[in-house]
């Protein structure tokens, strides 16, 4: 059954888009808190799980833990390299992951494998940034 388009869900994808990088849900409800769009937490976990689920948002888990979601910009399964300082992402191709999965999988004798890879650390700029202090 197909969800209908509310405009709490559009705006909570409108400020997903202009998040910079992976937020959280509470990141995103604060922003919205602060525009006075009077939507409430429980609404933005609800609209990111269907965007999520309708691949216009990725969510992925931090490195503590915690779900965080950015606007999607490519279609199917890809991978990311996350800056854990401030959060800029880059979707990267990963075919010897691809290769890696599959053969691993198969050698103990899995079929229909699927995987995640996120890999997590700091950016040229922060890295920059770091070395300066």
């Amino acid at each position: 059954m197909a969800q209908r388009n509310t405009w709490q869900r559009d705006r909570v994808r409108s400020a997903l888009t202009d998040a910079q990088g992976f937020v959280s849900a509470q990141d995103l409800h604060a922003t919205l808190r602060g525009e006075n769009t009077g939507i409430g937490l429980a609404t933005v976990y609800r609209a990111l799980a269907t965007l999520a689920a309708a691949g216009e948002a990725d969510q992925l888990q931090s490195p503590e833990g915690e779900a965080i979601y950015r606007a999607c910009s490519t279609t199917g399964h890809h991978h990311h390299l996350i800056c854990r300082n401030c959060g800029t992402a880059v979707e990267i191709e990963a075919h010897a992951v691809e290769q890696w999965a599959q053969s691993t999988a198969a050698a103990h004798g899995f079929t229909q494998a699927e995987h995640v890879v996120d890999i997590f650390g700091l950016c040229a700029a922060c890295t920059a940034l770091d070395r300066e202090r």
